[in-house]
Parts: C-alpha cells; sequence; structure tokens
C-alpha cells in the first residue's frame, strides 16, 4: 500500500507573552495509505481537530508545532502553510449550513476553487463541477449549480461540499465529523457514498469522529486519541473487538448496542484535562477504574498488543 501521509511525534504548544500556556499535542504519529480510511476517535479537547488543522496547514495563530508531516512523500514545513498542499488533501467540514458563504450561488464558490486549483477557464470550471455534483448523486446538478446554500437541505449540502473538496483531485481526504449535523438516515447515505468515491478515485481518508459506530462501520484502522496523544491504535477491527486500553473500554461501553436490551449505558467519570501542561504520568489516570500509583507517577508509551495493534497502558497483559 503507498503511503500517502505520515504523521511522527506531532505537537503543538501555544504560548502567551513568551510563556507556555497549553500543549493539546504531545506527540501524536500514524499512517493512511492509498484507499485506507483511518478513523481519529476521542472526547472533544483531546486533539483530533487540531491535528487535521496541522495536516492542512492550517493552524491557527500563535500555535507552535513540532514533530514531522510527510505528505505524499513530501515533508511539510509545519509553520508556514503551502498553496501546493491545497492539491494534495481536502477538507469537509462537520456543519454544511455554515460552509459556504450565503450571498453567492454555490456554482459561484466551487467555481472559485476549481479555478484556483486547476486553472481551468469559466466554462470548463462550471463542466467539471456538474461532473462532481453527478459523481456524488446530486440531482439537477444546473438547478444546484445556481442555487443559493439557503435553498439546499443539509444532505444535499454535504454531497456539495464533498463535491467542493474533490475538484482538485486529492490524494487525501480528510472529514471532520462529517454526519454531526445531519440525521441517522442521512449520514449514512453520506458515509457509504464516501466509500463509493473512494473506490472510484484512490484517495486515502482521515475520518474525524467521537463516534465508535461510524469508526467500526466504515474504517480499515483507528487511532484513539486522549489528551493530546495516541493511546490505543490497530486495524479498527481488532480495537473495537479486543480493546486494550481503559479509555477505548469507556467508550465502547458508552455505546448503545442492541446487546444490552434495556441496561443503562456505562459513562466514563470526570473529563479530559483542559490545561496539559499540568499533566504528569498517565493523563486518563485520575477517570480510570483501574488506576494504581505508579500510573500518577509515569506516561506509558504505546507497546505491541498484537498484530498491528498497540496500547500505551503500564497494565498492558494483566488481565
Amino acid at each position: 500500500m503507498t503511503e500517502l501521509l505520515r504523521v511522527d511525534e506531532l505537537e503543538i504548544a501555544f504560548a502567551e507573552r513568551g510563556r507556555l500556556t497549553n500543549r493539546p499535542l504531545r506527540g501524536v504519529s500514524f499512517t493512511i495509505g492509498a484507499g485506507e480510511v483511518l478513523g481519529v476517535v476521542g472526547e472533544t479537547g483531546c486533539g483530533k481537530s487540531l491535528t487535521g488543522l496541522a495536516v492542512l496547514g492550517m493552524l491557527p495563530n500563535g500555535a507552535q508545532p513540532g514533530g514531522r508531516i510527510v505528505l505524499d512523500g513530501v515533508e511539510q514545513d509545519l509553520a508556514t502553510p503551502s498553496p501546493a498542499r491545497g492539491d494534495i488533501v481536502s477538507i469537509v467540514f462537520q456543519n454544511p449550513g455554515t460552509a459556504f458563504n450565503p450571498v453567492f450561488t454555490l456554482g459561484t464558490q466551487l467555481r472559485i476553487v476549481a479555478r484556483r486549483h486547476r486553472r481551468m477557464s469559466t466554462a470548463q470550471a462550471r463542466e467539471r463541477i456538474l461532473e462532481y455534483f453527478d459523481h456524488v448523486g446530486l440531482p439537477d446538478p444546473v438547478r444546484v449549480f445556481d442555487s443559493y446554500p439557503h435553498e439546499l437541505s443539509g444532505g444535499m449540502l454535504q454531497r456539495v461540499m464533498i463535491a467542493m473538496a474533490l475538484l482538485s483531485e486529492p490524494r487525501l481526504l480528510i472529514l471532520d465529523e462529517p454526519t454531526t449535523a445531519l440525521d441517522v438516515t442521512i449520514a449514512r447515505q453520506i458515509l457509504q457514498l464516501v466509500l463509493s468515491l473512494r473506490d472510484r478515485f484512490g484517495f486515502g481518508v482521515l475520518l474525524i469522529t467521537h463516534n465508535l459506530g461510524i469508526v467500526q462501520e466504515v474504517c480499515d484502522t483507528v487511532a484513539v486519541l486522549y489528551a493530546g496523544r495516541v493511546i490505543e491504535t490497530g486495524p479498527s477491527a481488532e480495537v473495537l473487538t479486543r480493546p486494550a486500553h481503559p479509555y477505548t473500554r469507556g467508550l465502547l461501553g458508552a455505546l448503545p448496542s442492541r446487546h444490552r436490551d434495556g441496561g443503562a449505558l456505562e459513562a466514563i467519570r470526570g473529563s479530559v484535562p483542559a490545561n496539559l501542561l499540568m499533566v504528569s504520568g498517565c493523563a486518563f489516570a485520575d477517570r480510570c477504574p483501574r488506576v494504581q500509583e505508579r500510573c500518577r507517577a509515569s506516561d506509558p508509551s504505546l507497546e505491541p498488543v498484537g498484530s498491528l495493534h498497540e496500547a500505551a497502558c503500564l497494565r498492558l497483559g494483566e488481565e
């Protein structure tokens, strides 16, 4: 499998007046191959979206990045975004209703993207946009092209956003909570659409989500983030059936299942630490049902659990 993306020990810190104020990413590493779907999962505040923005080269002002990002064989400058990166990687944001400018037609907005990335004439851009509207299953592409965002449903707008992301023919597509604003039926249709387009065009997918149910359905591999670190990773089928980290088990315990008829869902007590500069030892220690004193003194690294399956817990192998 051709490697499209390699993220090595990615760190992001923020400073104010020369003093560090937070370090929300603390050494994130993973790879994505051509045609592979990697799910990055975790609660709000674990660093999922910030990881995606780093891959895009869209870090917020004040961010101090470290580590390496290699995209399609080329190491990227973490501090200075490159316009060429937009020809390799695209993103689909979570809320299609706020992703478009309400005062311009969708055709006008997508035409700007097509002409910027592929240097087309106005007529060529229109033809290409209509072609991609057809690829994503939009009925009456000409009407959609001439429509304003408020004239379409959320599901149709999400399809338009996917079409826009694909106009540059990216090798890698980032999906940032792509189904959060959609009902369950439309969300399933959108995910199946992405998979069919992946099969057709061969791009890799970085799926950012908090929903392990989605990961179970569409992802080949999964990286579980907690407090700015990957704490478990491997083939999704293995990680989700044989979770090794207490945090992954907690996330799965909170997932509704037909096998728990009428039973209460489990909950992970507490919340993700707000400031990781204050964390020592295992960041999950205060919430872990299996915590020991040594967990508060040592921050575990990823260790093998099985073939391609790793987890970061001092108590691996005790069960």
